[in-house]
């Protein structure tokens, strides 16, 4: 692959590639794509023009920069072969999407929320006009897509997609949040959805329904443990059967923003050379660790991949198998409102299987997104802290997310 690049570079037929979203992933693309061999950023856009504008400049060459995205995307002087999408938006980031998809642009999801709430009608709309919209390379589903490839080739089969996170409180709120963000510098939004665990839960659905797994309880069991290797120990894997399933460790610092992967391998042949290489294991279980993931630095071999081979890092081909469901982050009653889906103070999101939760009703956090909309979903009656929320706890406004969730349905398997 960097072989290939380096001889775009040198005959001058780099990958043009389109940004937009200039927050801390989005700057940081625009910085390594800048130093990536046989790619060239040819636009960036953030509706924050100082962002756009200094993303720009870590870029560090001659690039367009614009405050609408939408504006470059349909614009075919301007090429784009691939798009980076690195907002925080879901309904917007659908539309940049398609309009990216509509011109023959391949697209690379800096966005989880996107990919996991929409991105089976953007796989639909990719697949007709012959080109892929692929998870990112560097997140963590990205980056467990990878291992699992490799874990899968050596002949194990993966018995758990792990993640590792550092700090879970499902009930932070968005005064309580504001601190660390400012510190992070992030929006107070997206921090809390890192630290309320929704983020998580939306990734890892991600994975899962790339490779047909799923949570063992709803929202995953998530231990604490102190190493990753403890994983052996803290999770039965015997109860697991045939089925793989996705989870995570809590409160390991040693490999802070790590992943990994626990395969099965009942060959004692195997078990000898497993040993001598130091593998964790309690066999047939094992444990395959890659300590860090680099999201931006890994940004550039999804874009390659695309454009290159065609290949995506994760397209959730096994179709919805899990989605991310909404709990009641507190005691909430008749009226009120639920104003951020994601990163709130009202709700929070857990992982479990499709079917299940289907059929108990519950509403998939998603939905409750009303990007673009004065209008919020209303409680119709009073429901408990932590309790599931369902379709019937509330009255919808007409959002283009509902809409485009209803358009979805057949592709997902609902009536």
């Amino acid at each position: 692959m960097l072989e290939e690049l380096k001889q775009r570079e040198k005959e001058g037929r780099s990958i043009n590639v389109g940004l937009i979203g200039c927050g801390a992933m989005g700057l940081g693309i625009a910085y390594q794509i800048g130093r990536t061999p046989g790619m060239r950023l040819s636009f960036v856009a953030d509706f924050n023009e100082e962002a756009a504008q200094k993303a720009a400049e870590v870029y560090g060459k001659p690039t367009l920069t614009l405050k609408d995205g939408m504006a470059a995307l349909k614009d075919e002087k301007i090429p784009c072969d691939v798009f980076v999408e690195a907002t925080n938006s879901i309904v917007a980031a659908y539309d940049y999407c398609l309009a990216a998809i509509d011109r023959k642009a391949h697209c690379v999801l800096m966005n989880a929320e996107v990919d996991a709430i929409l991105g089976y009608l953007l796989r639909d709309a990719a697949a007709k006009q012959g080109v892929i919209v692929t998870s990112d390379g560097g997140d963590q589903h990205g980056v467990l897509a990878r291992m699992m490839e490799e874990v899968e080739m050596w002949g194990f089969k993966i018995m758990q997609a792990g993640n590792m996170k550092g700090f879970l409180d499902r009930h932070q709120n968005l005064e309580g949040i504001a601190p660390i963000a400012k510190q992070l510098k992030l929006s107070t939004v997206q921090c809390l959805a890192y630290t309320d665990g929704s983020k998580l839960n939306i990734e890892m659905s991600v994975i899962a329904n790339e490779h047909g797994l799923t949570p063992f309880v709803p929202g995953m069991q998530g231990p604490r443990a102190n190493k990753v290797q403890e994983v052996v120990d803290l999770f039965d894997f015997d109860a697991y059967g045939d089925q793989g399933r996705v989870d995570y460790i809590l409160g390991a610092k040693e490999h802070g923003g790590g992943v990994y992967v626990v395969g099965k391998c009942e060959s004692e042949f195997q078990q000898g050379y497993m040993n001598y290489y130091k593998v964790t294991n309690k066999h047939p279980y094992y444990v395959f660790l890659r300590p860090y993931h680099l999201c931006h630095l890994e940004t550039p071999r999804a874009i390659a991949l695309a454009a290159l081979y065609g290949k995506a890092v994760c397209t959730m081909k096994q179709g919805r198998i899990t989605d991310t469901f909404a709990y009641a982050k507190k005691d909430l009653k008749a009226g009120d409102k639920v104003v951020h889906a994601i990163g709130g103070d009202e709700v929070y999101g857990l992982i479990d299987e499709a079917k299940r939760a289907d059929a108990s009703n519950s509403i998939p956090q998603g939905v409750l997104d009303v990007e673009g909309s004065p209008e919020r979903p209303v409680l119709k009656r009073a429901v408990s802290k932590d309790q599931p929320l369902t379709w019937d706890d509330f009255d919808l406004p007409a959002t283009k997310m509902l809409e485009l969730w209803e358009k979805q349905k057949p592709l997902v398997g609902l009536k």
